[in-house]
């Protein structure tokens, strides 16, 4: 079969350069508004608990996690006539736009001071940008521009998710380019060093490249269909240059060893597919069918890598099979043009690796036995993993959506975005229940207050009755009630906040939204499917690896 192939690409060599020229082109072409199509979200399903809840909650009374976060900030202090007035301002220009609901701030809410840090010097405006993530994306992207002034007086710094994720898909885009201006120069000096000629070395390079140009093709065209992570595109750059040298020094090297023994350049190529190319078939199906194990999770964001990874590995594999062949059969010898050095080609000669192999295979326990715990030290910190999704601290320290979030964990006594939505889909208002659930709702550890359609709870008593606004908290024989966290969303606290909450003696059928719900759902979701990712895994593995080798230990040890 490999060696047909073989056959096949030297017969048609010049033909397959052009078609793999022009189908680069092509590809480069279309796949370059990839950016444009990703999420920089994707870490929830509809089948979650948070999610069915923010569903309901939507679609019955219009209201959804705040993902805009305006921090005004005045040496002044928030409550100066001057700041006054254009925090006012601020909110009644943001309250007009098409696009955002649920304003508040310190000031329409008449000077409430969980909305202003302790000292008195900063304050937020709170708000909802309607519709799906990709219209958030464009509306936050004109609304950052709009409304920041990092050095007016008042100063207004733009955060919340909305703001996070958009800079988090800039980050993105900036860490790529200068991931690809330090690997690219390092990658090509190792392999001058590899094989001492700058033909042979550029050639891995060029079937990376391909391979990301075309992965970038395929997400372009699935993120046209469902959600893809921005972070896809990370995967793409590591893993196309990566195994498009790694399987490109399988094909170059067996190809010279075979020009080395003698083989005229057309033959050298059947043999190099027919054996080299044969490992790198089975190192691709294997790879591509393990990262296929990603498609159970639940989770756009996880599935996003399954949707990079097949594609890149495929693309690298045959880019190293057949172009990268094809180029091998019209070079011939010319594969050293430009030599900077030679290695000697006596096989007889026993060189540094020969070394390394014969130790090993001496003292084959030490070694295993020194391995396995080197292995086992560095996978230590695994034991004290804390799974996260990402927020605000995977940015740089001056991003301004980091800096609004740092200044909201550590100078307010609540975090108004991060609020629990706590929704009874069954409830009553006159129930006099609901009031007694609100007050034991509020005695729970890194819960500010409580409010709902009963009034507003702190530390299990009544402190405000209800007003003009209760009305907001039923709709359709239902009710909710926010609980507002004194803490991270994020962190343990509200995590066990999160878990009595929804243990609590609600009287109805009760659903909770949120970030920390959401994030401790989407935690769950990954760990739950996590088994069925790992047997298939293991299972595809040995499967191919036997079938490739014969051996039944061979599979066990790649395990």
């Amino acid at each position: 079969m490999f060696a047909a192939l073989g056959r096949t690409v030297v017969r048609f060599r010049r033909s397959i350069l052009v078609a793999t020229l022009l189908l680069a082109v092509g590809l480069a072409v279309v796949g370059a508004g990839v950016f444009d199509k990703l999420s920089s979200g994707g870490f929830q399903n509809g089948d979650m608990e948070s999610s069915r809840a923010s569903r309901f909650l939507e679609e019955h009374y219009g209201v959804s996690d705040a993902n805009l976060v305006l921090l005004v900030s005045s040496d002044a202090g928030v409550d100066d006539p001057a700041v006054t007035a254009a925090g006012l301002e601020t909110t009644r220009r943001l309250a007009g736009e098409s696009d955002v609901t649920e304003v508040v701030s310190y000031w329409s809410a008449g000077g409430a001071p969980p909305l202003a840090s302790r000292d008195r010097t900063k304050a937020v405006v709170v708000a909802r940008i309607l519709g799906a993530e990709d219209d958030v994306d464009s509306a936050i992207e004109r609304i950052s521009g709009e409304y920041a002034d990092p050095d007016g007086n008042p100063a207004v710094t733009v955060g919340g998710f909305a703001e996070i994720y958009r800079e988090v898909g800039e980050q993105t885009e900036r860490d790529l380019r200068t991931a690809e201006l330090i690997t690219l120069p390092i990658v090509l000096v190792l392999l001058l060093l590899i094989f001492g000629s700058v033909v042979s070395a550029s050639l891995p390079l060029l079937v990376g490249g391909f391979a990301i140009i075309g992965t970038f093709f395929v997400l372009s065209v699935i993120a046209s269909l469902t959600q893809v992570s921005v972070f896809s595109v990370n995967l793409t750059t590591a893993m196309g240059l990566g195994l498009g040298v790694d399987y490109s020094l399988f094909i170059v090297s067996r190809f010279r060893e075979e020009l080395q023994a003698g083989a005229d350049p057309h033959t050298a190529v059947v043999t190099t597919v027919d054996t080299a190319g044969r490992t790198v078939a089975f190192s691709a199906l294997t790879v591509a069918i393990a990262l296929a194990a990603l498609l159970v999770f639940p989770l756009p964001f996880l599935r996003s890598f399954a949707y990079a990874g097949i594609p890149v590995v495929i693309l690298a594999a045959a880019g190293a099979m057949i172009s990268l062949s094809a180029g091998l059969a019209v070079l011939g010898p010319r594969v050293d043009a430009f030599t900077l050095w030679r290695r000697d080609p006596d096989p007889d000669k026993e060189g540094v690796w020969h070394g390394i192999a014969t130790f090993v295979m001496r003292h084959p326990w030490p070694i295993a036995v020194g391995v396995t715990l080197l292995l086992l030290v560095l996978a230590s910190p695994f034991l004290r993993i804390t799974l996260g999704i990402p927020d605000d601290r995977v940015l740089p320290a001056d991003a301004a959506s980091r800096q609004v979030s740092e200044a909201i964990r550590a100078e307010f006594d609540s975090d108004e975005a991060g609020r629990f939505m706590l929704v009874l889909t069954d409830g009553e208002a006159s129930d006099p229940r609901v009031a007694n659930w609100a007050a034991a709702l509020s005695t729970t550890e890194g819960i500010a207050r409580v409010e709902g359609p009963t009034g507003v709870y702190a530390a299990g008593e009544l402190v405000a009755p209800p007003g003009p606004e209760a009305a907001r908290f039923t709709a359709d024989g239902s009710l909710w009630v926010a609980a507002i966290p004194s803490v991270d969303p994020y962190g343990e606290v509200a995590q066990d906040a999160l878990a009595t909450l929804r243990a609590s003696d609600a009287p109805g059928d009760l659903l909770v939204a949120g970030q920390t719900a959401s994030f401790v759902d989407a935690r769950e979701a990954l760990l739950s499917r996590l088994p069925l990712a790992l047997v298939l895994i293991a299972a595809v593995t040995f499967v191919l690896l036997f079938l490739m080798t014969g051996s039944l230990l061979v599979p066990l040890k790649a395990i």
